[in-house]
């Protein structure tokens, strides 16, 4: 599923139009991803968590010419299934 049909079936499921669907959609996202930007965690009980996790920087090596390549440190999205999720998704 892509984002429009995402929206298509928010609009069919809440009985609105697909303009108030895709409105509430980039509302949630952003609120989401501003929440991450600052650090916090954000919770939706039964779906799941979405939180960002710091990785340090690392060295590791290119597989085909076995020369080091740094790696910069950075945060990362993260989400982990809630057990509602969890459950409908392993039927």
């Amino acid at each position: 599923m892509n984002k429009k049909e995402l929206v298509d079936s928010m609009a069919e499921a809440a009985d609105i139009s697909r303009a108030a669907a895709e409105k509430a959609l980039n509302s949630v996202l952003m609120s989401i991803t501003e929440a991450l930007a600052k650090g916090d965690k954000v919770t939706l009980v039964g779906f799941g968590t979405f939180s960002a996790v710091k990785r340090s920087a690392r060295q590791t090596k290119n597989p085909r010419t076995g020369e080091p390549i740094d790696i910069p440190a950075k945060t990362s999205a993260k989400f982990k299934a809630g057990s509602k999720l969890a459950e409908a998704v392993n039927v």
